[in-house]
């Protein structure tokens, strides 16, 4: 990460119990790289929607299955990016069938928003199947220089 800050990757089971360490790595991380209070929020709750999906979802809430989570600052693309990674050991699914919750037929759903807001707090997502097996979350959140 810049300004001397290194990679940091955590792998947790997949409990809830788990939530509280990666919302505050996430936090520490995000102030560290100069984000201010909105977006350590915004970006903080688009992780651990991430976390929660990936526990739920992914692992079916399998405490012996693993959740990893990667979070690094580039500097090498334009503009420069804190991204997060969040990957579980799941069947994994298709991300094209993920339904639009704001058409009339989803509104009252009472699941399926969470790649929705994920998408609305971060710049960029990126859903796959992970090459190691998962599925994978890509989120970034651009870096803004101080003014």
């Amino acid at each position: 990460m810049p300004c001397g800050h290194q990679d940091v990757h955590l792998e947790i089971h997949s409990t809830i119990d788990a939530l509280d360490l990666v919302q505050s790595v996430t936090e520490q991380i995000a102030r560290e790289l100069g984000f201010d209070e909105e977006s350590i929020h915004w970006t903080t709750m688009a992780v651990r929607e991430s976390v929660v999906n990936a526990i739920t979802h992914g692992n079916a809430s399998d405490p012996a299955k693993i959740v990893f989570i990667d979070y690094t600052a580039s500097s090498d693309s334009s503009p420069a990016a804190f991204v997060v990674r969040v990957r579980d050991q799941g069947a994994g699914f298709d991300p094209d069938a993920i339904k639009d919750p704001l058409t009339a037929e989803n509104m009252l759903s009472t699941s399926g928003r969470g790649v929705f807001l994920i998408r609305q707090f971060m710049d960029d997502v990126q859903i796959r199947r992970a090459p190691e097996g998962g599925m994978e979350v890509r989120m970034s959140k651009h870096l803004r220089p101080s003014e």
